[in-house]
């Protein structure tokens, strides 16, 4: 079977309900955490609204209405089934990620009481597994609809989260961790592996 058309459509949608369902679980169980730290200004407000227009609505309008229907565009034969693996990928290490934080976890630039520096499982080689892994996820939906402006939005709109929100985050980790972090970040990339290490 060719996979292109409504039957590449239906497996972005289902790994899509997979990722809902992966940041759901984690969710509930992160609910009552108590927060130390909690830095949601306005730039943080802006860029997780970009981000649900990016990767919620804008496919949903694609996949459900004909409004996107004038950026409909024909991919490679190939690129569906790289789509596949993409997301595959990346939503095994997105559910890898929230495993390995556990507790830890929050959506917005939080630490919790009893908040720790994780380095094990995908945090051992690299800093930020989850948003390698929301990298990965917005290049598998490129590959799989068909329509310029629904299939790279999740890539584009994370742009801006990924390159402001990243030095605040680790600033914010420092602050609350000291040379805990530092050496941590001198051992790991953010979203790939050091090719070497400062003690190395």
């Amino acid at each position: 079977m060719n996979l292109t058309g409504h039957f590449s459509n239906v497996v972005f949608l289902a790994g899509f309900v997979v990722y809902l369902g992966i940041r759901h679980h984690f969710g509930r169980q992160v609910r009552g955490n108590v927060k130390v730290v909690r830095r949601v200004d306005a730039l943080e407000k802006a860029l997780l609204f970009v981000v649900i227009a990016g990767s919620l609505l804008t496919p949903m309008l694609y996949l459900f209405t004909h409004w996107l229907s004038f950026a409909d565009y024909g991919l490679p034969e190939l690129a569906p089934w790289c789509g596949v693996a993409v997301m595959v990928a990346a939503n095994w290490l997105f559910w890898r990620s929230h495993a390995d934080l556990g507790l830890n976890w929050s959506v917005t630039l939080e630490i919790r009481k009893e908040h720790r520096v994780i380095k094990h499982g995908v945090y051992r080689s690299i800093r930020h597994p989850m948003y390698a892994s929301i990298w990965l996820f917005g290049i598998a939906q490129g590959l799989l609809l068909q329509n310029w402006l629904a299939g790279w939005s999740a890539f584009v709109t994370f742009a801006p989260m990924y390159f402001l929100r990243t030095p605040r985050e680790e600033r914010m980790m420092i602050e609350h961790f000291g040379q805990e972090y530092r050496d941590y970040m001198e051992q790991t990339g953010r979203v790939w592996p050091r090719l070497s290490k400062k003690n190395e």
